[in-house]
């Protein structure tokens, strides 16, 4: 594997841990099932984004794709805008004091609440047409295998970290709190205002107002 793809395999996978424990409608779900009806039921909840977001991915890439191939400022913006929302995750994150699980309902039908409450959450959305989209274009001009790193670092610590919560959840039975968690948070937070830095020089430069 080559320095750019291992350099987006690391990218993606700190955006995924970062994304997989930050507190939120589908980590709320995950630890409601697993508290409720046990381990299974959350890991079932935790790999909705493996589903929801396969046409989410498609069609941000391809609006992206297009956007720079019919102008670079137009690119810039929607970096700058990642840069924004990266930035506010960070803060987030950082600001994370723990999280709960909600009411869960009688049924566990984990799989369908699930693949809804992902499919139904603003975040994806924003990620994907703001941040990720633009990461897999430039990535996929580097090579393929750029790309298949990105995504496979990504979906493997998203996917993987709520997995984790789901069996802590599971085997605790309790709330997820602790100095711990806030760490991990905080030190996640940070790599995130890293990374939207970068962004924003990025879009700063497809703007033509810093020199490349």
């Amino acid at each position: 594997m080559d320095g750019a793809a291992l350099e987006l395999l690391a990218t993606g996978a700190v955006l995924g841990l970062a994304a997989g424990f930050a507190p939120g409608p589908l980590m709320a779900l995950v630890l409601a099932q697993a508290l409720r009806f046990g381990t299974r039921e959350g890991l079932k909840v935790a790999v909705a984004p493996l589903i929801t977001d396969v046409p989410i991915v498609i069609a941000a890439t391809a609006l992206v794709g297009l956007a720079a191939g019919l102008a670079a400022g137009l690119l810039g913006a929607i970096s700058l805008g990642g840069a924004v929302f990266v930035a506010w995750l960070g803060v987030e994150a950082i600001r994370t004091t723990g999280v709960e699980a909600g009411r869960p309902d009688e049924a566990p039908r984990s799989w369908a609440r699930g693949a809804a409450v992902n499919a139904l959450s603003p975040h994806p959305y924003l990620f994907w047409i703001t941040v990720g989209a633009p990461l897999l274009v430039r990535a996929a001009e580097e090579s393929l295998l750029a790309a298949a790193a990105f995504l496979a670092g990504f979906y493997a610590c998203l996917v993987g970290a709520k997995m984790a919560l789901a069996v802590v959840a599971g085997a605790s039975g309790g709330r997820l709190r602790g100095g711990t968690y806030r760490a991990v948070m905080a030190v996640l937070g940070g790599l995130l205002l890293v990374f939207a830095v970068r962004l924003a020089w990025e879009g700063l430069r497809l703007l033509g107002i810093v020199a490349g």
